[in-house]
C-alpha cells in the first residue's frame, strides 16, 4: 500500500511543483530586470550546459544511492532559486539562478520517473504506467492552468514580484511532499556496479537499439523545440500588443489543450504506433512555427495553440516506450541520457533561435524553429522507412 502511496504523493509534488504564478509574467519580469532575449537565451543556455554536466552524475548517484534523497536536495535548491530571483538585478545575478536550477533539475529528472515506475512495479501495476505517467502530467498542466488563471490578475494588482512569492511558498510545499515519500531499492541488480560501468552499460542500451535512439532523439527534439515556445510566448504576444491581463487566459488555454492527450496516452498507445504518434507531433510543430512567423497578428494564436496541444503528448509517450525496455537498476541513468541529449539539442536550437530573435525579432525566431522542425520530420520519414519504431 505504501508503494501506492507514493503514486499520490508524486502527484501532489508534481502539482505544487508546477503550481507557480511566475511562469506567466516570468519574460515581463525578467525583461522589467534588463534581461533581453538574447540575455535570456544565454541563460538558457547556461542552464542546459549544466544540466548537461550533472545529469549523467546524478542519474548514477540516483539508482546507486537513492532517488528520494537526489529529489529531495533537488527540492530545496528549487526553494533556494526562487527566494533568490526576488533579489535578481542583473545578468549575472539571474545566470547564478539558472545555474542552481540545472543542478536541481539533473538530480529530479532521472530519479522521478525512476521512482514513479519502480513504485508501480512493486505494487505489480507496472502495466498501468503510461496511464500513470499522462495523469501526472494532467496534475503538472492543471497546477499550471490554475496559476495561469490566477497569475496574471495577482501581477495586475500586485505588481509582478507578488508572483514570485507565491510561487516560493508552492515549492515549500512540493519540498514536503517530496519528503513524504517512500524510497525504493533496485528491483535488479543485487552488486551496485562502478560508476564508470553505469556510463558504459547506458551506452550499451542505446548502441543495442537503433530504435530506442531514434525515440529518444525524437523525444529530445520535440522537448528542445517546444521550450522556446514555453519561454518566449510572453514576448511574442506582447509584439502583438495583447495587454499582460489577457496573459493567464492565453496561458491557462494553452495549458488546458495539454491535458487530454496526456489522459489520452494510453489509448492512443494501444491504438497507434510510436512512430505515427511523434510524426504527427513533429509535422504539427513545423507547420504551426511557420504559420506563428507569417501571420503577425492574433489570429496566430491559433497555431500556438496547436502546437501546444499536440505537445502535451510527446513526452509521455517517449517515456513509454523508454521505460517498458530498460532494466530497472538503470532507469535512472538512462533517463538522465535522455535529459542530457535534451540540453545538447536545446543549446543548438537556442543559438538559432536566439540569433534570429535578435536579427529578424520573435517572429523570426519562431520562424527558425519551424525550419528546424520540418527538417527533422524529413529525417525522421527516412529513418522510419529503415528501422521499425
Amino acid at each position: 500500500m505504501s508503494y501506492m502511496n507514493n503514486i499520490k504523493k508524486l502527484y501532489l509534488n508534481i502539482f505544487f511543483h508546477n503550481l507557480m504564478f511566475a511562469y506567466v509574467i516570468e519574460r515581463l519580469f525578467w525583461e522589467q530586470r534588463g534581461m533581453t532575449v538574447l540575455m535570456v537565451v544565454y541563460a538558457e543556455i547556461i542552464y542546459a550546459a549544466t544540466v548537461i554536466l550533472f545529469e549523467i552524475p546524478t542519474g548514477i548517484i540516483a539508482d546507486k544511492w537513492s532517488r528520494k534523497k537526489m529529489m529531495v536536495i533537488g527540492a530545496l535548491m528549487t526553494c533556494m532559486e526562487w527566494l533568490l530571483i526576488i533579489h535578481a538585478h542583473n545578468f549575472w545575478h539571474f545566470a547564478i539562478i539558472v545555474f542552481l536550477a540545472g543542478i536541481s533539475n539533473a538530480m529530479v529528472s532521472g530519479s522521478q520517473n525512476a521512482l514513479l515506475y519502480d513504485s508501480l512495479k512493486m505494487a505489480g501495476c507496472e502495466n498501468e504506467f503510461e496511464k500513470t505517467i499522462g495523469r501526472l502530467r494532467a496534475f503538472d498542466f492543471s497546477a499550471a492552468l490554475i496559476a495561469a488563471l490566477s497569475g496574471a490578475f495577482l501581477a495586475n494588482r500586485f505588481g509582478l514580484e507578488f508572483n514570485y512569492w507565491l510561487s516560493l511558498i508552492s515549492s515549500v510545499i512540493a519540498l514536503g511532499a517530496t519528503l513524504s515519500l517512500v524510497d525504493i531499492e533496485q528491483l535488479s541488480r543485487t552488486e551496485p556496479l562502478p560508476f564508470k560501468d553505469y556510463v558504459f552499460q547506458a551506452l550499451q542500451v542505446f548502441k543495442n537499439s537503433k530504435a530506442l535512439c531514434i525515440a529518444v532523439l525524437s523525444g529530445v527534439f520535440l522537448a528542445a523545440t517546444v521550450n522556446y515556445l514555453d519561454e518566449f510566448w510572453q514576448i511574442y504576444l506582447d509584439r502583438l500588443n495583447i495587454p499582460v491581463i489577457y496573459f493567464g487566459l492565453y496561458s491557462a488555454f494553452c495549458t488546458f489543450v495539454r491535458i487530454p492527450g496526456s489522459l489520452m496516452v494510453d489509448k492512443l498507445s494501444k491504438r497507434y504506433r510510436f512512430a505515427q504518434l511523434i510524426s504527427v507531433n513533429i509535422l504539427v510543430y513545423g507547420l504551426g512555427f511557420i504559420f506563428v512567423a507569417v501571420f503577425r497578428s492574433p489570429v496566430s494564436i491559433v497555431f500556438l495553440v496547436l502546437i501546444n496541444m499536440v505537445s502535451g503528448i510527446a513526452e509521455p509517450v517517449v517515456s513509454s516506450y523508454l521505460h517498458h525496455r530498460i532494466d530497472s537498476s538503470m532507469r535512472a541513468t538512462i533517463d538522465s541520457f535522455q535529459s542530457l541529449g535534451q540540453k545538447l539539442v536545446t543549446i543548438v536550437v537556442g543559438l538559432a533561435f536566439g540569433y534570429c530573435s535578435t536579427k529578424f525579432t520573435i517572429f523570426g525566431g519562431f520562424g527558425v524553429l519551424g525550419i528546424l522542425s520540418l527538417g527533422y520530420y524529413l529525417l525522421f520519414t527516412i529513418v522510419k522507412s529503415k528501422i521499425e519504431i
